[in-house]
């Protein structure tokens, strides 16, 4: 087993005893009109990205992906949810810096750091031409409590599909030494495509209950979340316990 997994789990546990304590501490927060809300926003959207990219693409990459997708996304949805405009062209150019930063680090272990290099400078300037036409997490904002896919979000998940696998070939064709282009590249696409298109499509859901969660829940929340973290901080133990080889 690589140390560099268990280090991600226990770390993965400290950061949901934080974030289930938060929970507890509802009131303290401020209520409904707290910064609680923003909360659960960005557990919620990192969770759903990061599993479905860690599934796609490897636990590493899913971690620090998914947290830099679901806190920037849920920075831009708690805006809209209080019915302001979305943020300025130069905030949202810093948005898209994180994500393919982010991006950028949970590939570098493998094609390596020149490709990691190219590949944020790329994505970082694909994202705010993105936004720059009006594409971005807020577009046809709703909180309906139900999945919903726009034509617009179909188009740019489509977009988005395509963009990310010919940004990886064409960060390929400066680096030589990488191996299985194609298949990275066209995995690469798919995976984001896919897991951008299904969070795309329960955003309405998620901004609904992050909304009108009551309190208690949001208490119950909290407790599950500790005790999830608990586990995972208890599994560096049990691999030390159970003598299970670590390199």
């Amino acid at each position: 087993m690589d140390h560099h997994m268990v280090a991600a789990v226990s770390i993965a546990g400290t950061c949901l005893d934080v974030i289930g304590s938060l929970y507890l501490a509802y009131d303290l927060l401020g209520g409904q009109h707290g910064p609680l809300r923003l909360i659960t926003r960005a557990v919620t959207y990192s969770i759903v990205f990061g599993v479905g990219y860690g599934v796609g693409l490897g636990l590493f990459f899913g971690l620090v992906a998914g947290v830099a997708s679901g806190v920037t996304i849920a920075i831009e949805l708690n805006r809209a949810a209080r019915g302001l405009e979305h943020y300025s062209l130069w905030w949202e150019g810093a948005f898209s810096a994180i994500r393919a930063l982010a991006f950028s680090a949970g590939l570098y272990r493998n094609p390596g750091p020149e490709f990691a290099a190219a590949f944020a400078v790329l994505l970082t300037a694909g994202q705010i031409l993105a936004y720059s036409r009006g594409v971005r997490p807020a577009m046809d904002y709703a909180a309906t409590g139900k999945p919903r896919l726009t034509r617009r979000h179909a188009w740019a998940i489509l977009a988005r599909t395509v963009g990310y696998a010919a940004t990886a070939l064409l960060c390929s064709a400066f680096v030589r030494h990488v191996e299985h282009i194609w298949a990275g590249a066209i995995r690469l696409g798919l995976v984001i495509g896919v897991v951008t298109g299904i969070g795309g499509a329960i955003i309405p859901m998620i901004e609904y209950y992050a909304e009108k969660l009551p309190e208690r829940r949001m208490g119950a929340f909290g407790i599950a979340l500790i005790l999830c973290g608990f586990a995972l901080q208890s599994f560096q133990y049990w691999v030390a316990l159970l003598d299970v080889k670590v390199t």
